[in-house]
């Protein structure tokens, strides 16, 4: 009897030392976030509408047809005229880039943010135990993470992931690599850094699905520190709570509509196709299948389950064909903030849309693609940065990621604010002048002229 007794008693609080072990370890693969440092060019690398006109007429590919498409786009894009370009378009160069102008423009966001970041938080480079590079556009040998390596002398063994192609939503899948390395190692560092490479990028034809890249891409990049150390959670910003990503490559059209190429006279460019409106929505609403369970109270996915059921119930009782409105999902009872990225006041739109969000939701969204513009990957912690300067980021909030990139990927996640946030960041200097009046940007009223000019006799003034 005392030995069965002893089995029992063995059993339970072993039951118990698994089930406490299995705890303590999943609080070791926590994904916090420490702090993040967005980069902001010096002002002598702003593209105010002068220069940007300048920089679009000394183009000899283009004509007129070409020059009123481009002028319908700009106005129409949400740009405004405080965004940032590469120093080679300054220098006249932008059709000749050289790889060192390439490297030197991706250096120059290496060492001012990480510096920043690093100084800000105390912590040495030494200290690093992971390191996450994602710049699309440029493949460079040695790689752009050695480079960050050779410079800050990081440690021999520090785990180094560096990313090319992924497109502008690169961030997320650099996060989504910290992820899993957090669930197999314990109290580490982790730095993210993501930008993307415009100087080896302009298109110099007039093929207009390439030229459209012209117009919306503007220099950008982030660093973010990350650590699953439960001791710093307290100085933790953010923590990650859920992440998903959705991969259409297999299908042809979401495939082809978003792609490096060449045109017909063998000029390098980034196509951006028609299907592309189509391919992001289908991309976004896998996604959201996927992960609105994973945010959303029971509550409200019961009520979305009840009246889809009522809806579907009484379309086919009805003998008049008459079809009840679609049931949408009120995606606020789980979130309170959104962070879209920036691809353009279309993708804002129509992310909008599919949320049934409200203007005060899209804007810091609009407000980053009218002050910075789509910075690729990282345009997304531009919005957060929004955020946090307004102050809207309290302890306990719920903040949604959604990206897109070329492949076609969605990617998404969703942050829990861990403290209160007011620091100051990139938006320190601007951050009061929004939102404006109007996101009206002055390309209209200087370059209008342009659409009462004739193909016979137009002649571009010097």
């Amino acid at each position: 009897m005392d030995f069965l007794l002893l089995v029992y008693a063995f059993l339970i609080f072993y039951s118990l030392f698994m089930l406490w072990r299995g705890i303590d370890r999943k609080r070791d693969r926590e994904c916090y976030i420490l702090d993040y440092e967005c980069y902001k060019p010096t002002d002598d690398r702003k593209l105010d509408t002068e220069f940007s006109g300048k920089v679009i007429m000394r183009s000899k590919q283009l004509g007129l047809n070409e020059y009123k498409f481009l002028l319908k786009a700009i106005v129409n894009s949400g740009i405004g005229e405080q965004t940032y370009g590469p120093r080679i378009m300054f220098k006249g160069q932008e059709e000749n880039p050289t790889l060192q102008d390439s490297v030197y423009e991706m250096e120059e966001f290496f060492h001012d943010s990480i510096d920043k970041l690093l100084a800000r938080s105390g912590i040495s480079p030494r200290e690093i135990d992971v390191l996450v590079v994602n710049v699309s556009m440029l493949s460079s040998v040695p790689s752009l993470a050695a480079r960050i390596i050779n410079h800050y002398k990081l440690r021999e063994d520090v785990k180094v992931f560096n990313l090319s192609g992924m497109g502008c939503s690169a961030s997320l899948i650099s996060l989504n690599i910290v992820q899993n390395v957090f669930k197999s190692c314990k109290n580490v560092y982790a730095l993210a850094v993501t930008s993307e490479s415009l100087s080896p990028n302009w298109y110099s034809g007039n093929d207009r699905s390439m030229i459209l890249a012209n117009c919306l891409f503007r220099s950008g990049g982030c660093a973010i520190l990350l650590t699953n150390k439960r001791a710093l959670k307290h100085r933790a910003m953010f923590k990650l709570k859920c992440l998903v990503r959705t991969h259409h490559g297999a299908r042809d059209e979401s495939y082809e509509c978003c792609l490096q190429r060449e045109d017909e006279q063998g000029r390098l460019g980034f196509h951006l196709g028609k299907s592309l409106p189509k391919a992001a929505t289908r991309a976004l609403v896998d996604n959201l299948r996927e992960i609105t369970p994973k945010i959303l109270p029971v509550r409200e996915l019961l009520r979305f389950m009840v009246v889809s059921l009522i809806r579907k119930y009484r379309s086919h009782r009805s003998t008049k064909g008459v079809v009840s409105p679609k049931p949408v999902i009120n995606f606020k009872t789980g979130v309170d903030h959104f962070c879209i990225h920036t691809g353009g006041k279309a993708v804002i739109d129509g992310i909008g849309v599919n949320l049934d969000l409200t203007e005060y939701d899209l804007e810091p969204a609009r407000m980053t693609l009218h002050r910075f513009g789509n910075t690729s990957a990282s345009s997304l912690w531009y919005v957060l940065g929004y955020l946090e300067a307004k102050k809207r980021l309290k302890r306990g909030d719920r903040v949604l990621m959604v990206s897109f990139g070329a492949g076609f990927k969605c990617n998404s996640c969703l942050w829990e604010v861990v403290r209160d946030l007011d620091a100051d960041n990139v938006w320190k200097d601007c951050i009061d002048s929004y939102p404006p009046d109007s996101l009206a940007n002055p390309f209209m009223e200087k370059f209008g002229w342009i659409n009462n000019e004739d193909q016979s006799t137009f002649v571009m003034p010097s």
